[in-house]
């Protein structure tokens, strides 16, 4: 294999966060074989508008209950996001954030497919009992993918 071939065989790596401990160990899995394989990281994280009561902060600057709630929610994933993308530059790995307003499994998919990545590494929280039956975001991600899906232990 001539080296031009190799470079563009050379596919990138997305992988799922919401910014908790569990989250964290696909990250760091995510870097580590960034790393081996020499590819770019894409860290996502989704969010939903959501519902909730409007604090005072939110009243003041003119924000309906939808529009407030969609703002925390985003601010957080990019939170999440920024934070995964600190923990791959330990690994050395370039890597690129998305945060999007979709169901969790949805987002994966939807960068894996946009960036034409070889993988996705999410944790395996919900994989058990009757939210494996339901659809849980592993689940989900795992049947409908259409790449490799590295689903991490985060026990």
């Amino acid at each position: 294999m001539t080296q031009g071939n190799e470079t563009a065989r050379r596919r990138s790596i997305v992988v799922g966060t919401d910014g908790s401990e569990r989250a964290e160990r696909a990250v760091d899995r995510a870097g580590e074989l960034g790393h081996s394989l020499g590819v770019k990281v894409h860290v996502v994280s989704s969010y939903s508008i959501g519902s909730g009561a409007v604090p005072m902060a939110g009243r003041a600057r003119g924000l309906s209950e939808a529009d407030f709630t969609e703002e925390v929610n985003r601010t957080h994933a990019e939170q999440c996001v920024d934070h995964a993308q600190q923990r791959l530059e330990r690994f050395g790995v370039e890597s690129e954030g998305h945060v999007r307003l979709a169901e969790p499994a949805d987002a994966l998919l939807r960068i894996a497919h946009e960036q034409d990545a070889q993988m996705i590494i999410i944790g395996n929280r919900g994989m058990t009992g009757a939210r494996r039956v339901l659809g849980s975001v592993p689940n989900r991600v795992s049947h409908r993918a259409q790449c490799d899906v590295l689903i991490v232990d985060t026990s």
